[in-house]
């Protein structure tokens, strides 16, 4: 199996000083439980669903080859959230359109699975990603995507905000994206993979 995780910076695991951030622990750990998989981590800094539809089907045709099993894991929508130059980076409507679009064609390609947008130390910013992460999980739903809304588990999350404050006010370290790690790999739609 290989799996290509494509998102933003909390997808590379910025600010993590292992350098694995939650995507290479849930691989790290399904491949100390016996299962072969090759992990790709497509994660780019600052990137919005826009840059992500722009860049997603060359990078995944190239590591994911029709003979072998592959999947995808996105998460993203934080960037979209942000606030630059007095305005939003990117409007709803338009992060739902691209987010649609990447789904609809990622789906009959490979398997897909979609992880929400994450909090920040931002409460502004949070209330527009909380906003985002709801319409996310309406189009995952319509489109019979598995969709792990992970937003208001890492808000409570003490671990998660504290790091997260301590850091950049937007990235966890090391402990924070284990407890996000730990999460997806409670997700019956993860673990679907691993039958």
């Amino acid at each position: 199996m290989r799996i290509c995780f494509i998102g933003d910076s909390f997808v590379n695991g910025t600010g993590d000083p292992e350098c694995l951030g939650w995507a290479g622990r849930i691989c790290t750990a399904a491949r100390k439980q016996g299962y072969d998989l090759t992990y790709y981590n497509l994660g780019i800094r600052r990137e919005t669903s826009a840059d992500i539809l722009a860049r997603w089907q060359g990078e995944v045709f190239r590591r994911l080859p029709s003979e072998y099993e592959g999947r995808i894991v996105l998460s993203f929508g934080v960037n979209d959230t942000t606030i630059e130059n007095d305005k939003i980076r990117v409007e709803l409507a338009d992060s739902i359109a691209n987010t649609r679009q990447i789904l609809t064609t990622a789906k009959q390609l490979f398997p897909i699975l979609m992880v929400s947008p994450l909090p920040i130390a931002d409460c502004e910013q949070n209330s527009r990603s909380a906003k985002l992460s709801a319409r996310l999980a309406e189009v995952c739903h319509q489109l019979d995507v598995p969709y792990l809304d992970a937003f208001p588990a890492m808000l409570a999350s003490i671990v998660w905000m504290n790091e997260v404050a301590a850091n950049d006010g937007a990235h966890p370290s090391a402990a924070g994206y284990s407890e996000l790690a730990g999460l997806v790999q409670s997700w019956p739609g993860w673990l679907s993979w691993f039958d």
